[in-house]
């Protein structure tokens, strides 16, 4: 009766994070078409749209997730399901995008978006080793570093904004013109009844998928009696990572392999400053078994980027780098299993 037991609790876990899953992402593909359905009606530009809008719609299941975990007090699935998301995007998302099609990063990119987003993963470690640095008796991300990081979210919206609104120009070397947002979003008109149906019907999506999802990847991790932090940097970082790497793979099979970049930076940034800003606002999230490793990891998964884009094919991510970069993740989680 036990085996048995424990046998339906494991599938019922799976089945709680799966359909958890589902919902996160039904519910933030209707709210975004919803609120952008709205947006449209009332006239507001689609750089706009795709900056504010979309930006929160692919990065809705980290912060469902993140906050839902943090609310029922579960730090480590809130922190390793940003870290591990971050580090996901970076690695893997952009290393399966180059297999299919080499990725041409312009020289902005380089020079402002990829620093800034090393940055943030720099910012998150230091708030991160309150032992190291404060001699506090254990890490933790307070409502101060909560507020901090929603300020720099503040600062990266208002530099997106402004970078945004000048008139896209052809960069003199490479004469690359980057995707623009308009090209990249198709913003569907729906009735106004229908817009506000998507709304409420993704917000309560997103509610209860969160809430199911946290339940079954605690469950899972009880089950195999592994640390919620493991389990948050693997698992449910990369289900909440889904709709990232759907969006650049249809982007590379579709030639326009340069949007993997945008969507992996924007996502990263937003999951940083917003994501676990928001998480840290509502309550403290302590850090006991997300490491420096894991941080390092995160820090040193942008630098690899950066000098993959600088130094070697003329600012272009070649399949051999972004085997290079898939190699590096699955040796990190090699490392993360070996430890458990």
């Amino acid at each position: 009766m036990i085996i048995f037991a424990t046998k339906r609790e494991k599938s019922m876990n799976i089945l709680l994070l799966i359909g958890g899953l589902i919902l996160i992402l039904l519910g933030a593909n209707g709210l975004t078409d919803g609120a952008a359905s709205v947006a449209k009606r009332f006239h507001i530009p689609p750089i706009v749209i795709g900056l504010t809008i979309v930006a929160f719609g692919t990065s809705a299941p980290e912060l469902t997730v993140s906050v839902s975990s943090a609310i029922k007090g579960s730090a480590d699935i809130a922190i390793g399901n940003v870290v591990g998301s971050n580090i996901f995007n970076t690695l893997m998302i952009v290393g399966c995008t180059a297999l299919f099609a080499p990725i041409v990063i312009t020289r902005n990119t380089l020079r402002k978006e990829i620093p800034l987003c090393i940055l943030s993963s720099i910012v998150l470690l230091i708030c991160a080793n309150d032992v190291f640095l404060d001699k506090a008796p254990e890490n933790i991300l307070n409502r101060v570093d909560g507020l901090l990081l929603l300020c720099f979210f503040v600062i990266f919206m208002g530099y997106t904004f402004a970078i945004a609104s000048k008139p896209s120009t052809t960069e003199q070397a490479g004469q690359i013109e980057a995707p623009t947002i308009e090209e990249e979003t198709e913003i569907k008109s729906l009735p106004w009844w229908k817009s506000i149906l998507y709304i409420i019907g993704g917000l309560a999506a997103l509610i209860f998928g969160g809430q199911l999802f946290v339940d079954g990847a605690t469950g899972i991790a009880r089950n195999l009696g592994v640390s919620e932090s493991i389990i948050g940097l693997t698992l449910v970082a990369g289900g909440t990572s889904l709709p990232e790497l759907a969006t650049s793979i249809v982007a590379a099979l579709k030639k326009n392999p340069e949007i993997a970049i945008g969507n992996v930076i924007g996502s990263n940034l937003f999951n940083i400053f917003f994501v676990l800003g928001c998480s840290a606002s509502i309550t403290p999230l302590r850090l006991s078994g997300i490491t420096n490793f894991d941080l390092f990891t995160l820090v040193g998964s942008g630098i690899l980027l950066w000098l993959f884009g600088l130094f070697f094919a003329k600012r272009t991510i070649t399949r051999i780098e972004g085997g290079i970069m898939i190699l590096c993740y699955v040796a990190y989680t090699v490392v993360l299993i070996y430890n458990i």
